[in-house]
């Protein structure tokens, strides 16, 4: 559990409770979750998914920050992300 600055409280989030919210949203996406500070808020994720194909980066964080939500700025302070969709042969 964490109290913010304003005294609201939120729970603290693992690398694999992100993961699952980024893959429950992203269906087939291949995932990987670090805790930078190992703080439980403060996340970097790198995702490959077929869905990102022919979008803009913006549009791909887009995806992303809509596959977790409301845990955006709650309990995920700060979530840096590398995006991209698969190579095709």
């Amino acid at each position: 559990m964490h109290i913010d600055h304003q005294g609201v409280i939120f729970l603290l989030m693992t690398t694999n409770q992100v993961k699952e919210l980024i893959e429950t949203g992203l269906p087939g996406a291949a995932v990987e979750v670090t805790d930078e500070r190992a703080s439980g808020d403060h996340f970097s994720a790198v995702i490959e998914w077929t869905g990102f194909e022919g979008l803009s980066l913006l549009e791909q964080h887009q995806k992303v920050y809509g596959a977790v939500g409301e845990y955006l700025t709650k309990e995920i302070h700060a979530l840096q992300l590398k995006t991209f969709a698969p190579e095709t042969a």
